[in-house]
């Protein structure tokens, strides 16, 4: 709901009234009333500040030549929904907005870092760092009847704030015919309800018994522009991954175990230079008995050097969500895990 005026007014009414209507003694009142005029001068600290930051935002609007719509304008003004109609307008959003809206609506998120040259609009957020969670949501409906729903999943960094929300675009019946072999295109957005990378994996076979037909998985940053892919590599005992970039030239490599069974522990994919260097890792990690036996929400960390491109680090976000659907998506929420790539 719009901040209204009304709304303090009938609250600084309530409160005058309230202190108005004491039975107690003058003391009593006067200390009553001192709490209730300290309450009024924050509720008006408060509706001033959010007409301002509106204003403010309208003036820069009006400047760069936008129409100006109320759901766009407002779209940070705390008790207002966000609406799809505002993206495109993040330039005229100051840092001290952007404080103000993660203060008043966004706690729990990363704070986006400024002035990286070189880097797709959204992924500012992984230049400063090198290792993420992910997080995937417990279903319900999927936990208690075994119906495949849509995946959902929450990214974080190391100190726990939210990165981004990434969402499983498929239909019912390719998830319920197709199992976690679907296809599916994967859609991963900011704060701000932008969607800054979206994953492509086709229907393919993932069996080493037909190495022409191998998984792979299209990165693109921001949607229709592709930074990077993920291929399968055929191979018998082990799963092997290679990571593309945008030439088609491997730039790293995924190693997996031979068994990728979790009991009581994580299971380890190394990512490996070309020269055989390990520099990082995919963990599945081990979410407590409950939930694995009974859900298919995992748990995963993933590891990267700092100074690793971004559009290599997203690519390797990629590469997480093919091997969850891969390895750790289970059916009718029935284990399937069996030792190499048969």
């Amino acid at each position: 709901m719009k901040p209204s005026m009304d709304r303090y007014v009938s609250t600084i009414s309530l409160y005058r009234e309230d202190s108005d209507s004491s039975p107690e003694g003058s003391a009593t009142r006067s200390s009553s009333k001192s709490r209730s005029y300290k309450r009024i001068s924050q509720l008006l600290n408060t509706f001033l500040e959010d007409k301002m930051v509106e204003f403010g935002r309208q003036v820069r609007q009006v400047q760069a030549g936008h129409r100006c719509t109320l759901k766009g304008l407002l779209r940070f003004v705390p008790g207002m929904r966000k609406s799809s109609k505002a993206k495109g307008y993040d330039h005229l959003i100051t840092d001290e907005e952007r404080r103000y809206a993660i203060i008043r609506g966004g706690s729990g998120w990363m704070t986006i870092p400024q002035g990286i040259p070189n880097c797709p609009p959204g992924l500012e957020y992984l230049t400063s760092i090198d290792q993420l969670l992910v997080h995937q949501k417990v279903e319900l409906l999927e936990a208690f009847t075994g119906f495949e729903t849509a995946n959902k999943y929450t990214v974080k960094n190391t100190l726990g704030q939210k990165v981004y929300w990434a969402v499983e675009d498929t239909d019912c019946c390719t998830r319920n015919c197709c199992g976690p072999a679907r296809p599916f295109d994967m859609k991963v957005l900011d704060f701000y309800q932008n969607e800054v990378l979206h994953f492509n994996r086709p229907l393919r076979c993932q069996s080493c018994c037909f190495p022409c037909c191998l998984q792979e998985l299209e990165v693109s940053a921001p949607p229709g522009n592709v930074i990077g892919m993920v291929e399968q590599n055929w191979s018998i005992f082990t799963p092997q991954f290679s990571i593309k970039d945008t030439s088609g030239n491997t730039v790293l490599r995924i190693e997996g175990p031979f068994c990728t069974f979790s009991i009581c522990g994580d299971v380890e994919f190394k990512v490996v230079t070309n020269d055989g260097n390990q520099v990082g890792k995919i963990s599945k990690q081990w979410s407590g008995i409950a939930r694995e036996m009974f859900t298919d929400a995992d748990h995963f960390g993933i590891n990267f050097p700092m100074d690793l491109d971004v559009r290599v680090k997203a690519t390797l976000l990629g590469a997480l969500f093919l091997i969850d659907y891969m390895f750790f998506e289970k059916k009718g929420n029935a284990e399937q895990d069996r030792p190499g790539m048969l």
